[in-house]
């Protein structure tokens, strides 16, 4: 009867003993794992979560959010949707070097009904037609300017402009809502209302190069956790998710020299 009593009181101990440690082993990686926070483009809204759900996410403009970091805000991590913002933080000592982590594709989005008959960039300068693009300093309003620059197309487009938006999912709502005859957005948000709105493609000659930029704010008291999380944005999965969102691979694949 001693023995099994001995025996049982083991197991008990050993049971106890491993329970403790389990916890030990959660409470060490809780704090050595702290949760960053990430300031993002509202256009990657979806796909930043699907890499890694666990940081603090503050999408909008990211204008408005480099702005918010040269005035102290609390961010770890700023990933723009130009490289333009990024790098201007890092001559300001306020973030780390950025890198190109993604791009995209600017495209006209018209509503579903298309009661303006829009069929192409042109279409936006006839008479009464309503347009909404994003206000300029936001990346996808400057994208939006330098395409009809190239377009030729400025003072004729932008007389029809009824409405700037501070950020890309603003004007898409505008025209998903109907409010708007046509807008300009990345291809990848108008994925996201495709059963609202029709996507018209811009000529070659217009699109302009869409580049995203990340990179470490330099007040981050979690330089390690940041770097992981861009890490993971960088690695082959998490750019197997930007793919899968409709994302462009960071850089453009290098052609194949034609065979003589």
């Amino acid at each position: 009867m001693a023995l099994h009593r001995r025996s049982a009181l083991v197991v008990s101990i050993v049971i106890g003993t491993c329970v403790a440690v389990a916890a030990l082993a959660l409470h060490a990686e809780a704090t050595t794992q702290a949760r960053i926070t990430v300031y993002a483009a509202a256009s990657l809204t979806e796909v930043l979560p699907k890499i890694d759900g666990s940081p603090r996410y503050s999408f909008g403009g990211s204008n408005t959010l480099a702005a918010q970091i040269e005035h102290g805000a609390p961010a770890d991590v700023f990933a723009s949707a130009n490289t333009r913002l990024p790098t201007r933080l890092h001559a300001r000592r306020l973030c780390s070097r950025p890198v190109v982590f993604t791009r995209n594709t600017l495209v006209i989005v018209v509503p579903r009904s298309n009661p303006a008959r829009i069929r192409g960039v042109r279409d936006l300068t006839r008479p009464g037609v309503k347009v909404v693009v994003a206000g300029p300093g936001v990346p996808v309003g400057d994208y939006t300017l330098e395409a009809l620059k190239h377009a030729k197309l400025s003072a004729a487009v932008l007389a029809n402009v009824v409405s700037r938006e501070t950020d890309v999912r603003e004007v898409l709502a505008k025209v998903a809502l109907g409010e708007a005859d046509a807008g300009l957005v990345y291809s990848t948000d108008a994925k996201t209302v495709s059963d609202r709105v029709t996507v018209i493609g811009l000529p070659s000659r217009a699109r302009p190069t869409v580049r995203y930029g990340i990179c470490i704010a330099e007040a981050s008291e979690h330089e390690a956790d940041a770097r992981a999380f861009v890490t993971k944005v960088l690695s082959k999965a998490g750019q197997a998710k930007l793919v899968a969102a409709g994302f462009l691979p960071r850089a453009k694949p290098k052609l194949k020299p034609a065979k003589r």
